[in-house]
């Protein structure tokens, strides 16, 4: 008897669980251009469409980390009218102050929008390797260059922001929340069953190295957001690590 209630109470806390994340886990539709997902009370994903040079569309994500009245942007929506209608509804629907943007790596998917930014007097906030790769691309530079790393702080809460190597892009970071124990990882990480993507600018030798360092720093992860794709959690690290492991 005491088994058969420890088994229900078991799979009840499980299902108990699920629904929890369900609940926490809420849709928000913008526009046809813009949606976003409310994790949790201080992590937001935005997801916008790029339209190809073939004409199809693709999805792409990116992050927003909010404290009390104020949010960092991790990414840049794809397009500019999702890029506008975000800055609109941060400002006017969630009444915050929008204290910078971070750019993960230099594609466009990442960096678009730079001018939109600083006209409406958001920093920008990108990595040295990052900035130089737009002056060979002959784009706008971010207003705040740093090094391999830098440490933000929203109120009482710490981001990560950090280059482990190379992988989708020479330049490609990751930005870690402690307190949430959550990656955003850009296009570098790759939701469970996608393909490699675009890899003009990959470096394929070392893109599972880079992935394994990143795991290892972070071993206690729950989350993980990938530039494309669903979000997960550390198992996206270990899909990526395989798709783009070395054959020997």
């Amino acid at each position: 008897m005491n088994l058969v209630f420890t088994i229900k109470h078991f799979f009840l806390a499980i299902l108990l669980s699920f629904l929890t994340q369900m609940i926490i886990a809420q849709e928000i539709n913008v526009s046809e251009n813009l949606k976003i997902m409310k994790l949790s009370e201080h992590s937001y994903i935005h997801t916008s469409t790029i339209t190809l040079d073939n004409g199809a569309t693709f999805g792409c994500n990116g992050f927003i980390y909010r404290n009390n009245d104020e949010v960092y942007i991790f990414d840049s929506p794809a397009n500019d009218q999702a890029l506008i209608e975000l800055i609109q509804w941060l400002q006017k629907e969630l009444k915050v102050t929008i204290k910078g943007v971070i750019f993960n790596h230099f594609h466009e998917d990442s960096t678009r929008g730079i001018a939109i930014y600083k006209k409406n007097g958001i920093l920008t906030i990108g990595s040295k390797k990052t900035a130089k790769l737009l002056i060979t691309e002959k784009r706008e530079q971010p207003d705040q260059i740093f090094d391999t790393s830098l440490t933000l702080q929203l109120g009482d809460k710490t981001i990560l922001n950090s280059f482990f190597g190379e992988a989708h892009t020479q330049d490609n970071i990751v930005s870690y929340f402690p307190d949430e124990e959550l990656l955003f990882g850009g296009c570098m990480l790759k939701s469970l069953k996608a393909s490699k993507g675009n890899i003009d600018d990959a470096n394929l030798q070392e893109w599972s190295n880079t992935i394994t360092k990143i795991k290892q720093a972070y071993p206690k992860l729950k989350t993980a957001i990938p530039g494309h794709g669903n979000y997960g959690d550390s198992e996206l690290l270990d899909y990526t690590i395989s798709l783009f492991a070395i054959k020997k």
